[in-house]
């Protein structure tokens, strides 16, 4: 699926990229597909609740998934962009013993939930409007909401029995830096790099067992994309 996603990405671009050799002044709208590449560096506190030993933790497995953004220039240096990916599957594993009794712990794939994730960003472009290369620099808010959230079959035997999971909605800061290279009046190209705040509490309910965990996702994130202007 990650493959199929990257392809579609691509070949997305270079399409945009064909489709600039129409003649025209840019306007103020900037349409722009791409992938983003998510790193979480994540922190969580151990596991607690009831018949809990101590020492149980979770990583988050890195994503890429498909990012769309629209872009509306305010002036030669400020524009808004608003930026928001295809809501990806993320995976938890376990970290801490390798067992859990007679029950695999480490290693194992607890649990996978969905996010929606945009972000809206004042952003200052340096250098003369006429330029080709531009670099910029932005800073926002981030609204992250958690849905179709499972434990999986390992994650219900580490826990003693079907568990459903919560993850209250985050909002929190995203700071980005990135390039931008002008093809032609129209189609423009982009690399950025950004880190958003997110923080959450996941709460696992095991017939009406609650364990919890404070989390701190900080995903880091690589954009690659075309843009349209128009």
């Amino acid at each position: 699926m990650q493959k199929k996603l990257v392809t579609l990405a691509v070949s997305a671009a270079f399409a945009l990229a064909a489709s600039g050799a129409r003649a025209g002044n840019a306007g103020p709208n900037d349409f722009r597909l791409g992938m983003y590449f998510v790193h979480f560096a994540t922190e969580a506190s151990d596991i607690s609740g009831p018949f809990t030993p101590s020492g149980l933790g979770i990583h988050v497995d890195n994503i890429e998934t498909l990012y769309f953004a629209y872009v509306r220039t305010l002036s030669t240096h400020f524009q808004v962009e608003l930026a928001f990916g295809y809501p990806p599957l993320t995976k938890t594993e376990g970290r801490g013993p390798a067992m859990l009794g007679s029950v695999p712990y480490s290693g194992q794939r607890i649990s996978t939930v969905r996010w929606f994730s945009p972000s809206m960003l004042l952003e200052y472009e340096f250098g003369d409007a006429n330029s080709r290369l531009r670099p910029y620099v932005g800073v926002g808010v981030n609204y992250t909401r958690f849905f179709a959230r499972q434990s999986t079959a390992a994650g219900n035997a580490a826990s003693g029995g079907p568990t459903s999971i919560s993850l209250p909605a985050s909002v929190g800061p995203v700071a980005t830096a990135g390039l931008s290279y002008e093809i032609n009046d129209r189609v423009h190209v982009y690399a950025s790099y950004s880190i958003a705040q997110v923080n959450s509490k996941l709460t696992a309910d095991t017939a009406g067992i609650l364990r919890t965990s404070e989390v701190h996702f900080w995903p880091n994130a690589l954009v690659i994309s075309a843009g349209y202007s128009f």
